[in-house]
């Protein structure tokens, strides 16, 4: 014998169960499966009852749209799957534990988004909201529409000191500004006064006649070395 035959044998055993004990055990296993049987005989009952209800009512083209009231999630989930099962869409609104419920569609006539959004939202929709959403969306596009037809007006950035006062300051831009406007003075004549208006004809005449005063003056003047 190995040691953990010899273990196992040395270890307590449960103590056995009397015969009223083993009764009642019985019993309470025989009762716990009724219980999910009947559990899910009802829940079959139901889905019947659901494909029955759908069936009966889209067969109407006329009927678009048909709601249950607020279930807990295993009975909505049998609707959707019911609803599945009959190419229709189901979607769920509402609070979870409060007044979730679900909405059947005729797959021709789907909800849009908009619908979704306000149901998802806890807000009424009927037709009146929905033209007057549909509206509303027509006018922002028309708008749209006419304001990019509207010219852009385009003005040049043509400030030095706003160019580049992002990069550099105000106060350097300024500065900067300053320094790449025109300086119309050179020291102390104007710029505009050192022109030289004078024809090429006129310019050479005058350099001429300098030069024939200067010889005469030259001339006359007294020679140093006698």
């Amino acid at each position: 014998m190995d040691l953990l035959d010899s273990i196992m044998n040395s270890m307590d055993k449960p103590p056995s169960l009397s015969e009223q004990e083993r009764v009642l055990l019985k019993k309470k296993k025989e009762e716990l499966v009724k219980i999910q049987n009947e559990e899910k005989e009802r829940l079959n009952r139901f889905k019947e009852r659901v494909e029955t209800k759908l069936n009966t009512y889209f067969k109407d083209p006329n009927n678009l749209m048909l709601k249950f009231e607020p279930m807990d999630q295993i009975h909505r989930s049998i609707v959707h799957e019911a609803a599945e099962s009959q190419n229709l869409l189901s979607y769920g609104f509402g609070i979870e534990g409060v007044d979730r419920y679900v909405r059947v569609y005729n797959r021709l006539h789907p909800p849009c988004e908009d619908e979704l959004a306000t149901r998802r939202r806890g807000e009424p929709w009927n037709e009146q909201i929905k033209q007057q959403l549909i509206k509303n969306r027509e006018r922002e596009r028309q708008e749209a529409i006419e304001s990019a037809k509207k010219p852009k007006k385009i003005i040049p950035n043509s400030n030095y000191k706003d160019k580049y006062a992002h990069l550099i300051g105000q106060d350097a831009a300024l500065d900067a500004a300053r320094k790449t406007e025109s300086n119309k003075a050179y020291g102390f004549v104007p710029s505009e006064n050192k022109r030289d208006h004078r024809s090429i004809e006129q310019t050479l005449a005058d350099i001429k006649a300098k030069r024939q005063k200067l010889n005469s003056e030259n001339q006359g003047e007294p020679d140093d070395t006698s």
